[in-house]
């Protein structure tokens, strides 16, 4: 979206509304958008997790710089979902090399998202942040799931998507204190949030050097009607554990919802099977969700 499309926005008659999204599109158009108060460990990790030659040690390393990220690495390590065999792991490279760096990188996401609603500059956000916090955590955890029994696709890849699929409404969120009143007019902050997020997560993620199959799971998991050939991806992953996470429990909207979902009938899933994976999967997922800090 460029300034021009600013106008087009339902709600942004409204003064506030469109100085916001007139701002929202001037960043947009000049790049390297980054969140504010990100916590640096996040974007340390990120970067190090960057390099595809990275040593364990160097990761290793950059991770025990923090001790409460290393502490929830340990406790993920640990946790019913990762560590089947029950033996504890007591050291970080063990840890490490039991997860992999794509869950590395997703529980140092975790830990920055939680930890945002503790920076001064985001008060009076902490509900709206923990919500959104708890969202991500929640179709993170069903997509880890959904991608294990329903697809081809890495499962962790397929968390590290699901905590990411809200990150354009985060960066919406932290950007709003600047214009405060604009939470006055929830109408026309709703209609800035779902016009903008998509573009706001692909330009924040190409920034980050996300992998491209991340960066279109997190623009295109809203299109239901979505076609391409082939096996279900990433997308439909998220799609998935999207729809899966936010009717969870309500059976029966769900139901009426997946109709017509391309990706549920990709991955031929209907409520039968829905109530399948969560037969199966409830303790998996709730101690992800756990794991991650919810």
């Amino acid at each position: 979206m460029t300034s021009a499309a600013a106008e087009n926005t339902p709600g942004v008659g409204d003064p506030e509304a469109f100085a916001f999204v007139q701002a929202l599109a001037g960043e947009l158009s000049r790049g390297k958008v980054d969140l504010p108060s990100f916590p640096d460990i996040a974007l340390r990790v990120r970067k190090v997790l960057a390099d595809e030659e990275v040593s364990q040690e160097k990761v290793v390393r950059v991770v025990s710089s923090e001790p409460a990220l290393a502490a929830r690495l340990m406790q993920i390590a640990n946790s019913a979902a990762i560590n089947f065999t029950g033996k504890p792991i007591t050291d970080m490279r063990t840890a490490i090399a039991r997860m992999g760096f794509n869950m590395v990188r997703s529980a140092a996401i975790a830990f920055a998202m939680s930890q945002l609603k503790k920076v001064d500059t985001l008060k009076g956000l902490e509900q709206p942040l923990d919500e959104l916090w708890q969202r991500s955590a929640a179709v993170a955890a069903m997509s880890h799931a959904v991608a294990r029994r329903f697809s081809r696709v890495n499962p962790d890849t397929a968390m590290l998507a699901g905590l990411l699929h809200g990150i354009g409404r985060l960066y919406i969120l932290t950007r709003s204190t600047r214009h405060p009143a604009l939470f006055a007019n929830q109408a026309a902050y709703n209609a800035i949030v779902r016009d903008w997020h998509a573009p706001v997560a692909k330009a924040l993620l190409e920034n980050w050097e996300m992998a491209e199959e991340i960066i279109l799971a997190v623009s295109e998991y809203e299109d239901f009607g979505r076609e391409h050939d082939g096996a279900p991806d990433l997308t439909d992953v998220l799609t998935v554990g999207h729809l899966l996470a936010a009717f969870k429990e309500h059976p029966d909207s769900l139901e009426l919802n997946m109709h017509d979902v391309a990706a549920c009938k990709r991955m031929r899933i209907d409520r039968a099977s829905y109530e399948k994976l969560i037969d199966e999967s409830e303790h998996e997922i709730e101690a992800l969700r756990h794991a991650l800090g919810v």
